[in-house]
């Protein structure tokens, strides 16, 4: 029997099924020129430590995986520890898998970026990340401001400047972090149990842009 009730959302799109199997509704929507220079409708910029917020806005990107010609960058250089990110405005399921597709643009202290889920607000949520400066690939979860690392894969070397997906699935206290379609990361935690928002992140300079931002709820297989 399903143990846990089905959910679906129209945000986006993905599903790739594990010991868990997803909801079959898959919904697409990429970042268009009609947001261009902008934060596309729905989405909300905040930030974890001092030093400002970042800058997100829709760019051109003839690159980008969905063959829309643009994408959702963070283009600004925060200083030091603070991490940049934007969020999805409406709150998704607490079982869920999330994937979206990043390209590292530039930084000198920090690259890459990452996903954020169950995100209550900037000083509680998850977040898994790929750093190409540092080759590695880390899932922390963020409980009242404080970052503490739950996994780590370290030597995972990916090219600069090309697009590479992170894929997160979570369902109950159960993680797995995915990297171009890959399971590197595993953990359990429980730390926050209820549903919340969805989002991408960055930390301090790491200019990033991402594309193909999909979720969808997960149950378990019969």
């Amino acid at each position: 029997m399903k143990t846990h009730a089905a959910y679906w959302i129209a945000l986006l799109l993905l599903a790739v099924p594990m010991q868990i199997a997803t909801t079959g509704e898959k919904k697409m929507a990429g970042f268009s020129k009609a947001d261009l220079g902008k934060l596309p409708t729905g989405w909300k910029v905040e930030h974890t430590g001092k030093g400002g917020t970042g800058a997100w806005k829709v760019i051109a990107d003839a690159t980008a995986p969905s063959k829309s010609g643009h994408s959702l960058a963070q283009v600004g250089e925060s200083p030091g520890p603070v991490y940049n990110i934007c969020v999805a405005d409406t709150a998704q399921p607490k079982n869920l898998e999330v994937s979206v597709h990043f390209k590292s643009i530039k930084g000198k202290r920090d690259q890459g970026g990452g996903i954020v889920w169950r995100y209550i607000d900037a000083d509680n949520y998850y977040v898994a990340r790929f750093n190409p400066l540092e080759n590695n690939y880390r899932l922390y979860k963020v409980v009242a401001g404080k970052r503490t690392q739950l996994a780590t894969a370290e030597e995972l070397v990916v090219t600069e400047g090309q697009w590479h997906k992170l894929t997160i699935r979570m369902l109950g206290d159960s993680i797995e972090c995915h990297l171009n379609g890959k399971k590197i990361l595993e953990a359990k935690d429980n730390a926050l149990a209820n549903a919340g928002r969805v989002g991408l992140w960055t930390k301090a300079d790491a200019q990033t842009a991402f594309d193909l931002f999909a979720v969808e709820g997960v149950v378990t297989k019969e």
